[in-house]
């Protein structure tokens, strides 16, 4: 089949491109390598600054576009090639990894999960709880459908037997599907920063040091556990500290950026703890902070007056006690002072990288990339979504850090750009 407009990337950048263009009349084939559509934001407790729920926002955007009838959805894929044969003729092959599950016969009942006998980490929640081999991402998925988990898989059979509707398949194997496109949108998203790269700060040798999207599930209301517990011994902690710019604003790491978010969603979690603990003792230690976006200042002010510390400075290292608390050594810059304070948990606030692979499937053309990683527009300032290669386009952080609104709105801007681009080449509007 051929479609107007291959969209890359299943999260909240890809999923309102998707929707701009189908409502338009285009033919939407939009491809995610995860089980599920959502992306990242679909892992989030609450927006800053307005603490509006995420999954409340998401949930719904993820329904219409698995239900609009211009968009065809392929999760759980990978585009392995991209041919520019002309203009507004695009080959793609993708490869559509074996879920073991046939989706069609799959009622999502998870009696296969429940009959299923093996635990691993699961990747939702970052490890901090375990998931089936047989499994169904999170409950919001969309689809709503196992899959199979065979790298750690012993073949009991539990789940097959257990399958009301036969929808078990052990004998899948990867196919490579070709389709043919008018243009392409690259709405891949970010990688979070790799905490371990930071080595003094202990994250993966020391239990209480977790980094922020594992506290983002700590926080949010389908939340692991009862509330926020520290990993090592399941304690409330009392007091908690936060370092900014792990990741970001590194020439150690040669990624020297802004990741723009880490400020506000540190605030943001720090002001949701301290609303259900008031006594708790919050402090955020930073290099500066950078409130640039409408009712961030006003967002940062609140957090100060409910008592969250702000402290500016350059974290150093991190050690722990005997009793898994942790020791945090900072230099404080205004005071000048080398400081050492105790804390039940630390937070990693890790910065945004780049997830830019795709660009190695196009084989004829080369797509731009900034010296960071992430994809170049043409012009940041006037044309922040067009490519160097006519017909390929790019939204959200897949060209750079940026927040949830500044992606949304430049999804809508791609998916506009795109309709330029597909009457240019003569593509017919289906009306429905």
């Amino acid at each position: 089949m051929s479609y107007d407009v291959m969209v890359i990337g299943g999260g909240i950048a890809g999923m309102e491109a998707s929707l701009t263009l189908a409502d338009a009349g285009y033919q939407v084939l939009l491809v995610e390598k995860s089980p599920s559509i959502g992306g990242k934001m679909i892992e989030l407790s609450k927006v800053f600054p307005t603490l509006d729920c995420a999954g409340c926002i998401t949930t719904p955007k993820m329904a219409a576009t698995a239900n609009h009838p211009n968009i065809t959805i392929m999760t759980y894929c990978e585009v392995q090639e991209i041919y520019k044969e002309g203009e507004g003729k695009f080959r793609v092959k993708i490869l559509k990894k074996p879920r073991y599950v046939k989706v069609d016969d799959c009622i999502g009942c998870q009696r296969c999960e429940i009959a299923c006998p093996i635990f691993v980490p699961k990747e939702y929640e970052y490890g901090l709880i375990g998931r089936k081999v047989a499994y169904i991402p999170f409950e919001m998925a969309s689809p709503r459908k196992a899959l199979i988990d065979l790298d750690n898989c012993v073949m009991c059979g539990r789940c097959e037997r257990a399958c009301p509707t036969d929808a078990i398949d052990f004998l899948q194997q990867p196919e490579v599907v070709e389709e043919e496109v008018k243009a392409v949108i690259i709405a891949t998203g970010f990688k979070p920063f790799d905490a371990c790269l930071k080595k003094e700060y202990g994250y993966g040798r020391y239990k209480n040091v977790i980094h922020a999207l594992e506290m983002e599930r700590l926080l949010a209301p389908s939340r692991p556990y009862n509330w926020v517990l520290r990993p090592s011994d399941g304690k409330v902690p009392d007091r908690i500290a936060y370092v900014l710019c792990v990741g970001s604003r590194d020439k150690s790491l040669d990624f020297p950026i802004c990741s723009r978010v880490c400020c506000m969603y540190s605030t943001k979690q720090a002001i949701l703890f301290t609303s259900a603990l008031p006594l708790a003792d919050v402090t955020i230690y930073y290099m500066d902070i950078r409130a640039f976006g409408k009712g961030f200042e006003e967002f940062y002010n609140m957090a100060e007056d409910m008592g969250i510390r702000f402290v500016k400075g350059k974290v150093a290292k991190i050690t722990e006690k005997e009793d898994g608390n942790l020791v945090v050594r900072v230099e404080n810059i205004d005071d000048g002072t080398i400081e050492e304070e105790e804390y039940d948990m630390v937070v990693l606030s890790i910065g945004l990288t780049p997830n830019s692979e795709v660009v190695k499937a196009f084989k004829n053309v080369e797509i731009e990339l900034d010296p960071f990683g992430f994809i170049k527009p043409v012009s940041e300032n006037t044309n922040p979504v067009l490519t160097n290669v006519k017909g390929v386009f790019v939204a959200g952080c897949a060209a750079g850090p940026k927040d949830i609104p500044d992606s949304v709105a430049e999804a809508n801007a791609a998916a506009i750009q795109c309709i330029d681009y597909l009457y240019e080449v003569g593509a017919k509007v289906v009306v429905r």
